[in-house]
């Protein structure tokens, strides 16, 4: 995985926006408004933030020494993902997509319903 494998992966789901809310430094990737991954554009190493549930959030970072705790963002619900290649390209992606998964769950009924028709349409 690399930068552009990252980003080409996140706009391709549903509702994804990319923007640089935070400078031009941090690229970060939404789902109908709400932020799922957050990634440094200027960083000499590369990783990126991802939304996880709490228990697996733990368990991962107990797992893989690339994992660690957000930085710059909630410890309990985020982790920052250090991409080093001792983690296969595919689990990387497929925490970003645990991450998009875990914002959708979490979204209005509305703007699920919007997401749903942006889906069908994007098919």
């Amino acid at each position: 995985m690399n930068l552009e494998s990252l980003r080409d992966y996140c706009i391709a789901l549903p509702g994804t926006t990319e923007e640089l809310p935070f400078g031009p430094d941090t690229l970060v990737f939404k789902v109908m408004g709400k932020v799922f991954l957050l990634t440094s554009l200027d960083s000499p190493s590369f990783s990126f933030n991802v939304k996880c549930e709490p228990e697996k959030a733990e368990e991962l970072r107990a797992s893989y020494a690339d994992v660690q705790s957000g930085y710059h963002m909630n410890k309990k619900h985020w982790n920052t993902v250090h991409v080093t290649g001792s983690v296969s390209s595919d689990l990387l992606f497929s925490w970003v997509r645990d991450s998009y998964d875990l914002v959708v769950n979490t979204l209005p009924k509305n703007a699920k319903h919007e997401l749903q028709i942006l889906s069908k349409t994007e098919q």
